[in-house]
């Protein structure tokens, strides 16, 4: 489904975008000329007037895309999960401050290799970091999404909770 994102030039102020939620609210977000970002929502019985607009920083604006962003992966991952009957896990598996891993890359883990299980993003302090390659360090506190069998997640929660058994790298 596509939505529909009107754009308004409101001189002396800066650039307006709006759109319309599938449940027929409005919502829109005031760039200013100084780029301050104003969040607003539409009252529902007055599509033209605005009901409540929350200022935002560019901390916050940035916090809130990565949210968006961060929730939209993830329910497009549950939502193949679901498509796959129960054959697939995802799962989000913590870098607890013990780990061997920490301040160590994803390649070090060799958790494709020895589990099958995908590592397909990671969430580090509310930012979503997708696709992280092999040079990707691994910090203490971060959740590491993994999509594979029950097994395979099962073993990068392990590899990632323990060194490797001797003789083994990572």
């Amino acid at each position: 489904m596509r939505v529909k994102v009107e754009k308004a030039v409101l001189p002396g102020i800066g650039v307006r975008h709006d759109l319309a939620t599938s449940s027929g609210r409005r919502i829109g977000v005031i760039t200013h000329r100084s780029g301050q970002r104003d969040l607003i929502v539409y009252d529902p019985d007055d599509p033209d007037e605005s009901s409540d607009t929350v200022p935002l920083t560019d901390d916050e604006a940035d916090a809130l895309a990565v949210i968006l962003d961060a929730s939209r992966v993830l329910s497009q991952l549950a939502g193949l999960h679901d498509q796959v009957s129960g054959a697939l896990v995802i799962e989000q598996v913590p870098v607890r401050p013990g780990s061997p891993f920490v301040g160590r890359p994803l390649g070090d883990t060799q958790a494709r290799t020895r589990t099958g299980a995908s590592i397909v993003a990671v969430l580090r302090r509310g930012e979503a970091l997708p696709s992280p390659g092999p040079d990707f360090t691994f910090a203490a506190g971060d959740l590491v999404v993994v999509v594979g069998t029950r097994e395979g997640v099962d073993g990068v929660t392990d590899i990632l909770a323990h060194p490797a058994p001797p003789g083994r790298a990572g």
